[in-house]
């Protein structure tokens, strides 16, 4: 058994108000040397078979499901 760990966050130039929200709140606090924060998601999953065939099913399912093709860019690795 493998495991996927899924990384999903905005393509570049898309506007993550959720990131711009904290980077504000930091900024608040005191934080000044923050320049950007962006928010993603991180999945993980346990996967059967052979690492070829982990890749390309992983592939499909964050295309399909997990990831918004046109707002969203993802990167995976198996281990």
């Amino acid at each position: 058994m493998a495991k996927a760990k899924i990384y999903i966050t905005f393509k570049d130039g898309v506007l993550e108000p959720q990131g711009k929200t904290v980077n504000a709140a930091l900024v608040k606090m005191g934080y000044k040397n923050i320049k950007d924060v962006r928010i993603g998601k991180y999945i993980e999953m346990e996967i059967d078979g052979n690492n070829e065939k982990i890749k390309k099913e992983v592939d499909e399912i964050c295309d399909k499901l997990l990831a918004n093709p046109n707002i969203e860019k993802y990167d995976f690795e198996i281990i």
